[in-house]
């Protein structure tokens, strides 16, 4: 693994705030903001669609680190010629809407199709909270040891929370909490923490043994710089005030 020193130092710190455009927005304005949010805000890298394009102009934007999403390998190709930092299989939310799933197997083939295309770039990969806890637990160590050197949960999109306020932000996140809970213990690589979370559930990610979060939707669908720079701050602010990992 080749990965940046920033990026070293921040997942060692466990405390890590990767900001997500999303894989299928190539919306340039939009993603602009989303950009200019976490760089302002304070957020450790940012995760965009893997065009060549927008790498060139998230580079315009920021010295943040970028991680560029797809589920086709090829794509990573030109994407980090153009100026990625590191890949990400993943983030596979946008597309359960469309009735798309993302199974075991087709996800670990993926990761050794890109790893053979792109042998030494930093890996990241989503494990698809479609799985049963056991299963993702079983993919995230088939993953890692076909060369990813992230694994990312998720689980947002499902869950649909009873209640309200706090309550319901937590109920909102237990999905991508327990899979971030049971993978942290089974892998050797960082572990972050995706949909569905919130400044109240961040903390709870790092606790359960994350190193990081990684946050989409509460960002990239505002319409308003100031409040999504505002948002980002409070992640940020959220995660350094975090216990550390609960041991089993």
């Amino acid at each position: 693994m080749n990965m940046l020193n920033s990026l070293q130092t921040a997942f060692a710190s466990n405390r890590v705030l990767k900001v997500i455009s999303g894989l299928n927005n190539f919306d340039r304005d939009r993603v602009a903001m989303v950009v200019t949010a976490a760089d302002l805000g304070g957020a450790t890298f940012i995760d965009i669609a893997a065009d060549p394009e927008l790498v060139r102009m998230a580079r315009q934007l920021t010295n943040l680190p970028i991680c560029v999403s797809a589920v086709d390998p090829q794509l990573f190709v030109a994407a980090v010629e153009a100026g990625a930092d590191l890949i990400e299989i993943g983030n596979f939310d946008s597309f359960y809407a469309q009735g798309i799933r993302f199974e075991a197997e087709e996800v670990l083939a993926l990761t050794k199709a890109t790893r053979a295309l792109l042998p030494h770039i930093t890996l990241s990969v989503t494990v698809p909270h479609i799985l049963t806890l056991d299963k993702q637990v079983e993919l995230a160590q088939a993953l890692v040891a076909a060369g990813a050197d992230i694994i990312q949960t998720e689980g947002g999109t499902s869950s649909s929370p009873s209640h309200a306020g706090t309550l319901g932000l937590i109920e909102k996140a237990a999905p991508t909490l327990a899979a971030a809970y049971e993978i942290a213990r089974a892998v050797n690589v960082p572990v972050l923490c995706a949909s569905g979370l919130s400044n109240v559930t961040a903390p709870l990610a790092i606790a359960f043994g994350a190193a990081g979060i990684g946050v989409g939707s509460a960002i990239n669908k505002l319409d308003d710089e100031i409040i999504a720079i505002a948002v980002v701050r409070s992640l940020v602010e959220a995660l350094a005030a975090a216990p550390t990992a609960v041991r089993s």
